[in-house]
């Protein structure tokens, strides 16, 4: 195994990968437009929901209730008639819909306790989840005001301090854009050095090779090399421009030390890749394998749902993945600001199933050059 080879054969790749387009574009895209909306568009965050009212009550504490929607959260509210209330819900035209009664203030200051009526169109969940506590505890908190006739603060037998550590604003969006940045990381990684090889056997060029003064394992490790280096560079450019800069998100810890965390990511999902590429025999079909690979690692990995919200079952098996190890190691270091004493279970974790990995890859690689 000479160096020199290898590192000639990475610039190929380079050169290679430089003329793709479509690939250039997607890294482009994953790293700087990709992270933005990621971090901007949250799913659980409730932002201008459209409201509807029906307003049969007509007096001072029903219009002091529907003034009590509006945005960031709520849209203006629509008022409507009671007869438009379903046909507009079943349009999709409003996510919910109050309904005041008839002699609903009277009623309240006459000691009964009247009915409000909440519809919520529970198609889209996560609104429709987060909204409904937050017009339970609007409509709540201005009825014991109007009641009381000021505003007054509700005294708890027990003071609670809250202490947001890590994220005092509890802003999803600094979440979201970590997140993106280490699901581009291992997609990006799969897909570039899986699509080196496809490419080469789609022109023809690994006959070339064949004939060349060349091992299997320096035609592997230029890929894993080129196609480490490209992701790299972009993930510590999207890290540094885009989630520093662009969104001000704050990074507490060591941005070397994740960067060394995430050369060993890639060394494990770039054999990853070759090891798709040697099972596909075309584009498409890799393309299909990626699906099946690349969503578990994902929805699995801990960085959408706390891995301590799943089965045993599924903790157990998501430590053979290297990403699991890896948004461990990315929210400790660049939320939590810890060093390498408390990652170094994770950096021996990615480096055991990379070093797997690239046997498997390795063996698989030589039986598709033969």
């Amino acid at each position: 195994m000479r160096i020199s080879t290898i590192y000639r054969l990475g610039v190929k790749e380079l050169w290679g990968l430089a003329r793709d387009p479509a690939l250039m574009i997607l890294i482009a895209y994953a790293f700087t437009a990709s992270i933005y909306i990621a971090s901007k568009a949250m799913p659980e965050t409730l932002s201008r929901a459209s409201i509807a009212i029906v307003d049969e009550d007509r007096s001072p504490l029903s219009a002091r209730l529907a003034n009590a929607f509006y945005p960031p959260f709520f849209v203006p509210p629509e008022f409507i008639g009671q007869s438009e209330m379903d046909s507009r819900m079943d349009a999709g035209l409003d996510t919910f819909a109050l309904d005041i009664p008839p002699n609903f203030q009277r009623d309240l200051l006459a000691g009964r306790s009247p009915t409000l009526q909440l519809n919520i169109d529970a198609t889209r969940i996560t609104q429709a989840f987060t909204g409904g506590g937050y017009i339970q505890s609007i409509v709540t908190s201005d009825i014991d005001e109007f009641l009381e006739g000021h505003r007054a603060e509700t005294v708890l037998p027990v003071e609670l301090t809250l202490r947001a550590r890590f994220n005092q604003e509890l802003n999803k969006g600094w979440f979201g854009a970590i997140t993106e940045i280490v699901d581009a990381i291992t997609m990006l990684s799969i897909v570039l050095s899986g699509a080196a090889l496809i490419r080469e056997r789609e022109h023809g060029t690994i006959e070339h090779l064949l004939v060349m003064p060349v091992a299997p394992v320096e035609i592997m490790l230029a890929k894993i090399w080129a196609m480490g280096l490209v992701v790299l560079v972009a993930a510590g450019f999207s890290l540094l421009v885009v989630v520093q800069g662009l969104l001000d998100v704050p990074i507490q810890g060591s941005i070397a030390l994740f960067m060394a965390g995430m050369a060993l990511h890639l060394f494990a999902t770039t054999c990853m890749g070759i090891f798709l590429a040697t099972v596909a025999g075309s584009m498409p079909q890799f393309g299909l394998l990626m699906i099946l690979v690349l969503l578990p690692l994902q929805m699995l990995s801990g960085a959408m749902t706390p891995r301590e919200s799943m089965p045993e079952i599924i903790q157990m098996l998501m430590l053979a993945a290297p990403n699991t190890h890896f948004v461990i190691l990315a929210q400790t270091v660049l939320f939590r600001g810890a060093g390498l004493a408390a990652v170094w279970p994770q950096l021996l974790g990615l480096l055991a199933i990379g070093a797997v990995l690239f046997f498997l890859a390795l063996r698989r690689f030589r039986r598709f050059l033969s």
